[in-house]
């Protein structure tokens, strides 16, 4: 059997084997009892008005590197919304209990889970976290073709970016240490906090703070800043290691956004680098020095956010995050602005006290 290839018997095997091993998933804030209180929530109402919304699978799914119109970037980005609906369904379930956005939920997850073939480009494939959230947040009230389908899945991810990861252990190729590694670990991270499975999870802790000290220098600042000269690549980058760090909290006691590493840099440090802009105290001009070819590209086809000052909204998911691990960026989060759906199923607060 090729290393980078396991079939799906095995992955089902392997799948059944940990959920005998291990318990449900836990998950990083305590989590709401559904109540029909919840019935008017914003998430909820958005969640049952696309109940008659029919998932859109693909095999392979592919926008990295393609402008709107080019490939199967259109078709790629409307499956993809997909993903987010799926949470929605879940999350809205958790809150609501009502049965139809359980349905919702499992006719999303079932599609994807028995229709899309991983090929680890961690670009493209970042998104399908929301699909490991969602499952995580409905696995024990699943039926169980929809649970072990989801299951395979979520170990082929989990497994696949391992190795990978493994494969560029010591790599200093820009793309083996900027936002795509952070990428590549949030995706290992969060398949494996959904899994429940104890390798993988110290797997991706390693990870995750080997790519702290290659991509945070100890003053705060990213390799993805130096190479991009855009605040948009320091959330793009920073977004994915708290969103690791988040999921991996509840399976250890040390908080990996202040956790240092190696060469003394933190997740902490770099959010404390960026949050002066994210306050406005200090701006932005996007991509003036950028070494990317297709950061002008994008620049050149007018696409938002490719260029001009940079729009503090853009952390606003990020600090929102950040603060259920460190309740200093509550008050920040909160000037920003509306936290992620997801962060709703926390109660009483999504911060940790």
């Amino acid at each position: 059997m090729n290393a980078y290839r396991l079939t799906a018997v095995t992955l089902l095997g392997l799948a059944c084997a940990t959920a005998r091993a291990t318990d449900a998933p836990r998950w990083w804030c305590p989590l709401v009892k559904p109540s029909p209180a919840h019935a008017h929530d914003a998430v909820v109402v958005d969640a049952l008005a696309h109940l008659d919304a029919l998932p859109h699978p693909m095999a392979n799914v592919h926008t990295q590197g393609l402008l709107p119109h080019q490939g199967i970037h259109d078709a790629s980005d409307a499956a993809e919304r997909d993903w987010p609906l799926a949470l929605r369904a879940a999350v809205a379930w958790r809150l609501s209990g009502k049965p139809e956005l359980l349905q919702q939920a499992t006719r999303y997850l079932d599609a994807w889970a028995n229709t899309y073939q991983a090929d680890f480009n961690p670009i493209d494939e970042t998104n399908l976290a929301k699909l490991f959230q969602a499952w995580a947040l409905t696995r024990d009230a699943l039926p169980a073709t929809t649970r072990n389908a989801m299951a395979v899945l979520t170990r082929r991810i989990a497994e696949g970016y391992l190795l990978r990861l493994q494969a560029k252990a010591g790599s200093t190729y820009i793309n083996d240490i900027n936002n795509w590694q952070s990428h590549r670990i949030k995706l290992l991270a969060t398949s494996a906090a959904a899994l429940g499975d104890p390798r993988l999870i110290a797997a991706a802790r390693k990870r995750l703070l080997l790519q702290v000290a290659a991509n945070i220098l100890p003053d705060g600042s990213t390799v993805d800043f130096a190479q991009r000269d855009a605040l948009h690549y320091v959330t793009y980058d920073l977004e994915p290691l708290v969103q690791a760090a988040l999921a991996l909290s509840p399976y250890g006691k040390d908080n990996l956004l202040a956790a240092r590493s190696s060469t003394g840099s933190s997740i902490a440090a770099a959010l404390d680098w960026l949050a002066p802009y994210a306050e406005g105290k200090r701006t932005h001009q996007e991509f003036v020095h950028t070494s990317e070819p297709f950061d002008i590209e994008r620049q050149q086809a007018g696409l938002k956010g490719y260029g001009g000052t940079w729009d503090p909204r853009n952390s606003t998911a990020l600090y929102a995050q950040a603060a259920v691990l460190m309740p200093k960026y509550r008050a920040l989060a909160k000037r920003l602005g509306d936290a992620p759906p997801v962060l709703q199923v926390c109660s009483p607060s999504p911060v940790r006290k």
